[in-house]
């Protein structure tokens, strides 16, 4: 007599490979909750500046055409164990995110050159990286190294880039309207950056005319371009350079149309009120035939000889999952659920107290008296919106002397006040760390000191995150690092308490002195109010 046995195959999963990848791709999105800060910073950076905006489309392109390359790979989701690096990756990039979120980590290059750590290209790119690492592993990831590397140009534009390259093209771009206005036989006034044809007509050369925007766009459609035509190394590179230059070309051309529009107006009165519209149709008729000139030279280096992108080789797949992908799956949900909760609990503190928002009409809490020093008058500094930047309190000694001016920002996080010197293009005589023994306890403070010909001024930030207060810095007057430390509570227990600036000054309208006894001078009152001073009771009322 003989029995069947009947011998069970391995677990077949019913989840198709591209359903798969549909999910993890929505987990991936939704999993950017996990960098908040980064996402908000880049989302204000693109809407709140022209220039960067471009920097928006490219999260998209990189997902569109990472998707295109796994496409063509048959969705292939990866078995090997080395693809765990990419959770590893992430984990990393979130942690440090968040300490970012409650610490001071820059990097100075230069007075005008400052670099967040981590940066937030580099967040970006390590995000997508661990991403495409953790699931199609070193196969997709070497597919697709340019649209991960197309991440970190998120921030097409640095404040360097502003600073070096931008300003000049401003000062080129007016000296050229100005040289064809002149060599057109019409008088302008000697404003550099002002082209008045007439006492109440004229234009103004401002950063945005420069072609920087123009050039970008081109410079980015040339380099996606060839990678998607497959375009051979050398001939990439030069079409890029070259549609950069394109792009500059054609706003000298449009600046110079500009300038026979406002000859024009000057005899047809009609058109002076309409010379902002005319600059758009103007800009956008000539930026309409350069990407005509350039889509002409991506033809002529095309593979294919015409605007078909080759094609890539397509493995569609219909297979069932890999039961790997399920653990690699629940591990990625897990990291981005964990990197997520400060930022809900900081969302749901500020639904249940919507009470705690700044009221930018009511002055900043500060004591009458901090040890010797008096409380002189209060005020309240502004940003653009109507925000409330800093709180601000003035305090002079009682036997007379230097006042002390103390800033408490309610609004900026961790922040080192260097940035905002670095934007305006100040720079610093010198920087370094300051240990200040206080009421309470000895504070690290990072100062600065300036001279604007006018006033000498010393400058001590710190931050303080609940009660603890710290800022350092090491002594060098340009290249150095500047850091806080984040309270350990805060971020073992993720609790969403963000990190208050304290900024305290001192300055001298003599500006006779030398700047070394200058600073000495302001140092040693600077000590001399905050032996008397509890740093960290400064930012008590505005802690959440």
């Amino acid at each position: 007599m003989s029995t069947a046995v009947e011998t069970a195959g391995p677990a077949t999963s019913t989840l198709t490979l591209p359903k798969a990848v549909a999910l993890t791709t929505v987990l991936s999105i939704v999993g950017i909750f996990s960098v908040l800060s980064v996402a908000l910073y880049l989302w204000q950076e693109w809407m709140g500046d022209p220039l960067k905006s471009i920097g928006a489309f490219i999260p998209i392109v990189s997902l569109l055409l990472i998707l295109r390359v796994w496409r063509s790979l048959g969705w292939e989701i990866t078995t090997s164990r080395n693809a765990w690096w990419g959770l590893v990756i992430l984990a990393v990039t979130i942690a440090l995110v968040h300490i970012s979120d409650h610490a001071i980590l820059e990097l100075i290059l230069t007075s005008q050159w400052t670099v967040f750590l981590p940066p937030r290209s580099l967040v970006a790119v390590a995000y997508v990286t661990g991403i495409v690492l953790l699931f199609g592993g070193p196969r997709l990831f070497r597919a697709a190294l340019f649209p991960i590397a197309l991440m970190w140009f998120v921030n097409p534009v640095p404040h360097v880039f502003n600073v070096w390259i931008d300003l000049p093209l401003q000062h080129a771009s007016a000296l050229i309207a100005r040289g064809f206005a002149h060599a057109l036989g019409q008088q302008l006034t000697n404003d550099q950056l002002h082209l008045m044809f007439t006492p109440n007509f004229g234009m103004f050369i401002a950063p945005g005319c420069n072609g920087i925007r123009g050039a970008i766009t081109m410079g980015f459609i040339a380099l996606i371009a060839g990678y998607i035509y497959k375009f051979r190394p050398t001939a990439h590179v030069l079409v890029t350079l070259g549609a950069v230059m394109l792009g500059y070309v054609f706003n000298f051309v449009r600046l110079c149309v500009l300038v026979l529009y406002y000859i024009v107006g000057l005899h047809i009165t009609w058109l002076q009120s309409r010379a902002e519209m005319g600059d758009y149709i103007i800009g956008a008729c000539l930026f309409f035939f350069a990407t005509i000139l350039l889509f002409s030279i991506i033809r002529r280096f095309s593979s294919t000889g015409d605007l078909r992108p080759p094609a890539l080789p397509e493995s569609p797949s219909n297979a069932a999952a890999p039961a790997s992908f399920f653990p690699r799956w629940i591990a990625l949900l897990l990291v981005l659920l964990v990197g997520s909760v400060t930022y809900a609990r900081a969302l749901v503190q500020q639904y249940r107290a919507p009470q705690t928002a700044v009221d930018p009409s009511v002055l900043g809490v500060f004591p009458q008296q901090v040890g010797n020093y008096t409380l002189q008058r209060r005020w309240n500094e502004y940003i653009g919106s109507g925000t409330v930047l800093f709180y601000w309190a003035d305090y002079r000694p009682a036997a007379g002397g230097d006042t002390v001016s103390i800033g408490v920002s309610p609004v900026l996080g961790a922040h080192d006040s260097l940035v905002c010197h670095a934007a305006r293009g100040e720079q610093w005589l010198w920087h370094g760390n300051m240990d200040v023994p206080t009421a309470s306890e000895p504070i690290s403070f990072s100062a600065s000191f300036f001279n604007t010909g006018a006033t000498q001024y010393l400058e001590a930030t710190t931050i303080c995150t609940g009660a603890t207060c710290g800022q350092f810095s090491n002594n060098n007057t340009h290249f150095g690092l500047v850091y806080s430390r984040p309270d350990a509570h805060t971020l073992l227990t993720q609790s969403p308490t963000r990190p208050i600036p304290i900024l305290i000054r001192t300055e001298t309208l003599d500006t006779q002195i030398s700047a070394d006894a200058a600073r000495a001078e302001l140092t040693a009152n600077l000590r001399s109010f905050l032996s008397g001073a509890d740093v960290s009771s400064f930012s008590s009322p505005y802690r959440q």
